[in-house]
């Protein structure tokens, strides 16, 4: 993606079902947990780099003992910076008693983050401040071993100032304003009540011992029941990773499944996290052994070390987010992987007839590394194309072939080339805007040599266009001076046109190309009435609950074809001074659905959201743009 776009966050669980003596004498460490926990998040650090958390819990730990561990970081290496501070936690250990470490008991016992259950986190910021207290695990804490709780997640709340509501008539009083917040009070809430319940039954029954009711507590919590009752109200996209500090764990996910999360168990540990790979490589398990937690469904680990997955919300009709397979996961899914290539090769029919079929005097090529792989795929439609190509025109004639031609025919080949590289040293770093301007027109270096100058046709292929900013102000610039005749930027994603509320940076209508095109086009064609009736009909549904309200923003697409709202896009991100001619290609709707079939959840380009608070954010976020408000649509 040629704009950055902040987006997601990690997550990362393990629970150790065996005693830390079983993982020394079998792998030679009691921190084989620890060790497993960084290398789960090193493999997904492509999904947060603006801090990590890593918190741990031991069990069966006497009174007066800790045995919660927590550390974040916000440094430029979050995780390894983490994993170093708790490195240096043996690090004496191993040089004065270096049998100690052999002890593993003895290590419990004495040094933190030596529990049986770990979770981490990985944080990319979407809005708002980016501070160490904003950085995942979270903790609520109690004296009650069964009260304290521990989350981490990838999520956004469509509805938090519905839920905040329901805390504050609770009789709560949340330090802020924020779904995280709202998320881990209202779980803890109702693991309090669950504590209460569990406590009076079992004084009804004559138990006197608090000690041995806290035992109790402890076996017999439903955390099913906590979680169903705690995420009846929420709308939103999320995958939350807890664990309660007797040592229950769950990993829970959205009704519609929006947010991924797969995970493994044996006999000797359980494993979640928001990226298969990750899994795989940590673990050396093979593909078909993993599993994807079902939406609106919880994986359970009981402190018992008894493993569920239970329904805590009905589910919906799946719409997993497709950004996730076009960009944000890491290509090294197999199925990604492919689906990544597919949607290369369904381009190719809109390319070559933009390009006049004309491969001899086209090259091909790509933008950021992220579009390497629906690169490939395109490329190979395009040797299709030619193969299919040779064959009709050595088959399909009367006359015979001279050698000439023959050796043309034969010789078709695309031509593809590695045109723009990325300096990743190069750093914007000058304030005023006319500077920073003339700085990002060189963060990307380019090729040169390979383009006949005024005759070639130049291709890049791009896997997203959201903002547009960088192709105007630096990419087409420097492709420019390279002499094509004409530009065709390819987007292997279909035009964004609406804001994300379920954990994606895209959340302000003025940010997106596509409406700015729309909008444009609406205006010169004397349309404004569209607009003003689209923000009257936002502004009247304000007051209405979430379940009744549409989206009304789509009527400002309707009046226009795609391929007008991709000309004009074409026009926008066009520099004044440049000599090509620059055409746009976006990856249509149902080719997309063709190439991730299993992933139909595609509100940023349909504006089809899962829930119905997506309705009332996309028409809030068209109400700020026409106010003037710099501000997203949810809180």
């Amino acid at each position: 993606m040629s704009d950055q776009i902040k987006h997601e966050c990690g997550v990362a669980f393990i629970r150790l079902l065996k005693p830390l003596s079983y993982y020394q004498k079998k792998y030679g460490t009691a921190l084989y947990g620890l060790n497993k926990l960084y290398l789960l998040m090193e493999k997904q650090h492509n999904r947060g780099q603006d801090g990590a958390g890593v918190a741990t819990i031991k069990l069966d730990v006497e009174p007066g003992k800790r045995y919660i561990s927590r550390h974040r970081s916000m440094a430029s290496n979050a995780v390894a910076d983490i994993f170093e501070y708790i490195q240096k936690k043996f690090a004496d250990i191993q040089r004065d008693t270096p049998e100690r470490m052999l002890d593993a008991e003895w290590l419990k016992e004495h040094v933190s983050f030596t529990g049986e259950v770990l979770l981490g986190h990985l944080r990319y910021g979407t809005h708002g401040k980016n501070s160490i207290e904003n950085c995942h695990p979270f903790l609520r804490q109690n004296n009650w071993m069964t009260r304290n709780l521990v989350i981490a997640g990838n999520f956004n709340m469509t509805n938090v100032d519905e839920l905040l509501q329901q805390l504050y008539d609770l009789g709560q009083h949340p330090k802020e304003k924020a779904d995280t917040v709202t998320v881990l009070e209202k779980i803890g809430h109702f693991i309090d009540t669950e504590n209460q319940g569990l406590f009076d039954q079992y004084k009804r029954e004559g138990h006197d011992d608090n000690m041995e009711i806290s035992k109790l507590i402890a076996n017999d919590m439903d955390v099913a029941k906590i979680l169903k009752k705690s995420a009846r109200n929420w709308d939103g996209g999320y995958t939350i990773a807890g664990i309660l500090g007797h040592g229950d764990a769950f990993v829970m996910r959205d009704p519609a499944g929006i947010r991924p999360v797969y995970y493994y168990y044996n006999d000797e540990i359980v494993v979640a996290a928001s990226e298969r790979p990750a899994i795989q490589t940590a673990f050396n398990i093979p593909i078909e052994d993993i599993k994807e937690i079902k939406p609106g469904h919880a994986l359970i680990v009981k402190k018992s070390g008894k493993i569920t997955e239970d329904m805590f919300s009905e589910p919906k009709e799946k719409k997993a987010c497709s950004f996730e397979r076009i960009y944000f996961s890491r290509g090294s899914d197999a199925s990604i992987y492919r689906e990544r290539k597919q949607l290369g090769r369904l381009l190719c029919k809109q390319i070559l007839e933009t390009v006049d079929h004309d491969v001899k005097n086209t090259v091909f090529s790509y933008i950021p590394n992220t579009a390497e792989v629906a690169f490939y795929g395109m490329v190979e439609g395009v040797h299709k194309y030619i193969k299919k190509y040779q064959r009709d025109r050595l088959l399909n004639r009367e006359d015979k072939i001279s050698e000439e031609e023959l050796t043309d025919v034969l010789s078709m080949a695309p031509r593809v080339e590695k045109i723009a590289i990325k300096d990743v040293k190069l750093r914007t770093f000058i304030t005023q805007d006319a500077d920073r301007s003339e700085m990002v027109a060189h963060v990307y270096d380019t090729t040169y040599g390979l383009i006949k100058r005024d005759n070639d046709t130049l291709v890049v292929l791009d896997d997203s266009i959201v903002r547009g900013t960088t192709l105007k102000q630096s990419i087409l610039k420097i492709l420019d001076r390279l002499g094509p005749k004409k530009i065709v930027v390819v987007s292997s994603a279909p035009q964004i046109r609406y804001p994300d509320c379920y954990g994606i940076d895209m959340s302000r209508m003025g940010e997106f190309v596509a409406f700015e095109a729309a909008i444009s086009l609406l205006k010169d064609a004397g349309k404004d009435d569209v607009i003003l009736n689209v923000y009257q009909q936002c502004k009247d549904s304000e007051s209405l609950p979430k379940e009744k309200v549409v989206n009304y923003v789509k009527a400002i697409y309707e009046q226009f074809s795609d391929q007008e709202i991709s000309d004009r896009i074409a026009k926008i991100i066009t520099p004044k001074e440049i000599k090509a001619e620059v055409k746009v290609i976006y990856q249509t709707l149902d080719n997309l659905h063709k190439a991730i079939p299993d992933h139909t959840g595609d509100w940023y380009f349909s504006g089809d959201y899962p829930t119905p608070g997506g309705n009332k954010v996309v028409n809030r976020a068209f109400v700020n743009w026409m106010e003037g408000k710099n501000q997203r649509g949810y809180m």
